[in-house]
């Protein structure tokens, strides 16, 4: 699945935006090492008028969804990918960038996703204005790892982030506990010691507060 695949798949922006917030609480209470950075995460003061979901894995493969007033934009990359910049004379794939709108200038050029020029094989937009998601004319984007980067949210069911998290933390997890984030319904003790007896809701409350979780 390449990237025009994935944007047939992809949700609705609200929808996006509510899985990410759930993805990123969620690993708020499973990651509970000081040395281990969250694998999702979300970030509700990104700006003052924006909010991003980053993906980090550790081993150089990322996604970062900047949620604007004038809508969404995307990048991911998959640092195996032969279109990486890295393996193309540090040059973004043909087409990756090509109608992006120049409301998302600003995301396209961030610099926290950038080193010499974007960390991206996949690249998708979705203006205010928009009914659907878009993308650049990539070809030959096969290889692109949309298809793994975006999966969970993509899927879009708690047990899409069940089968990832069960096999990334290596422990069974409850599917009730993780609907529960996913309905962004307010954390709850039990909610959280479910799903990592070592957590405790009130060491959370900075992340919560960061990600924009909803509190009681």
């Amino acid at each position: 699945m390449a990237v025009h695949d994935l944007i047939r798949r992809l949700p609705d922006p609200p929808t996006v935006r509510r899985i990410s917030r759930a993805l990123a609480v969620l690993d708020l209470i499973l990651n509970d090492d000081d040395d281990l950075l969250n694998f999702f995460s979300f970030d509700a003061r990104w700006s003052e008028t924006e909010e991003a979901a980053l993906m980090r894995d550790g081993s150089g493969n990322e996604y970062s969804i900047v949620f604007s007033p004038a809508g969404v934009f995307a990048y991911g990359f998959d640092h195996e990918s032969p279109m990486s910049p890295w393996v193309n004379g540090m040059r973004t794939w043909p087409g990756l960038l090509d109608g992006v709108p120049e409301v998302f200038q600003a995301a396209r050029d961030e610099p926290a996703f950038r080193d010499d020029v974007p960390r991206a094989t996949v690249c998708f937009w979705r203006t205010t204005d928009d009914s659907a998601w878009r993308c650049g004319p990539v070809e030959n984007a096969d290889k692109d790892g949309a298809d793994w980067l975006f999966e969970v949210i993509a899927d879009g069911r708690p047990e899409a982030y069940l089968t990832f998290a069960e096999d990334y933390y290596e422990v069974a997890l409850d599917l009730e506990s993780i609907r529960h984030a996913y309905a962004l319904m307010p954390l709850t003790e039990f909610v959280v010691t479910s799903l990592n007896p070592r957590r405790r809701l009130a060491d959370l409350t900075e992340g919560i507060a960061e990600i924009g979780y909803p509190r009681s």
